[in-house]
């Protein structure tokens, strides 16, 4: 079954999915290894692998390569953050057709002006109604996929209110889009409106220290969100891991003992290490390799 589909067939299915954020190959691996349904690629997490803060830096051609890293390291549905579109309807339509081709399920565009950035900082810049929705008519007529999702995200809470914020929901919902996303709702009463109000599955993004209340992605189900991320728990996990192992180096002189207890054939059997092996052995001239070999 295509990954389009996987992620429909999810859509469908009673309660709330969640998906971790990943950022290489390496994140978007483990996270299926942890037995989640899906994997969410994070702009911010991209933009930081690149060396870069969520500032609307990244180039389409950047989040569609990665994209397709991640695409092609999982067999489960991937979604990834689209940003705004980069740019009006052409690039719109540009955009579905290259996240479509590298093999991932569905996106988010947002109605943020370019360049956008972190929907959790203050002084975002929000498009006219109209010329977002214009996007959202282009990203679902560019689909050759009729499974591809298309999430119609909206910034606007914070600079016109949680009200407007329904409204261009609901509207994107009815131009054809998939699932709505009202980034940062501001109260926990917010949070549980959205899924009484919009029209529609819903997405719910928890970014740890945001504008967003904490909340037990329990009772997120429990209020009717279809699909939770969370865009920034591993990379903040990674770089706290980073700093306490560069720490312990620095004071030490030694590499910290617990990374020592698995080898490097170990830690390449988490990336399919035993898949290409048995390739090797299969195809190799003469005498077949063995592991220890290889």
């Amino acid at each position: 079954m295509k990954r389009s589909s996987q992620l429909r067939v999810l859509l469908q299915q009673p309660g709330m999915h969640i998906a971790p954020g990943a950022y290489d190959g390496i994140t978007a691996r483990i996270i299926e290894q942890a037995g989640f349904p899906l994997v969410y690629m994070t702009g911010a997490g991209t933009s930081a692998s690149l060396g870069y803060p969520d500032y609307g830096l990244i180039t389409m051609t950047e989040m569609v390569e990665n994209a397709g890293v991640l695409a092609r390291s999982v067999s489960i549905p991937l979604i990834s953050d689209a940003d705004t579109g980069y740019g009006n309807e052409l690039n719109v339509t540009r955009a579905v057709r290259e996240f479509e081709s590298r093999g991932v399920a569905g996106i988010h565009i947002e109605d943020q002006a370019s360049p956008k950035r972190c929907g959790h900082l203050d002084g975002k810049e929000i498009e006219p109604l109209e010329r977002y929705l214009s996007k959202i008519r282009a990203a679902c007529a560019a689909r050759s996929d009729p499974d591809f999702v298309i999430i119609a995200r909206t910034d606007c809470r914070a600079s016109m209110g949680f009200e407007e914020a329904v409204v261009r929901a609901n509207a994107a919902l009815s131009e054809g889009a998939d699932v709505a996303f009202i980034e940062a709702p501001q109260t926990m009463s917010e949070v549980a409106s959205i899924p009484e109000r919009v029209e529609g599955p819903c997405l719910l993004n928890i970014v740890q220290g945001g504008k967003t209340p904490v909340i037990d992605l329990r009772d997120a189900e429990k209020m009717g969100y279809k699909l939770a991320i969370l865009p920034g728990v591993l990379l903040r996990a990674a770089v706290k891991a980073f700093d306490a192992v560069l720490e312990s180096v620095k004071a030490q002189h030694l590499v910290p003992d617990e990374l020592n207890r698995s080898s490097p054939h170990q830690s390449f059997q988490r990336f399919g290490a035993d898949e290409w092996d048995e390739i090797r052995a299969r195809f190799a001239v003469g005498e077949k390799p063995t592991v220890q070999q290889l």
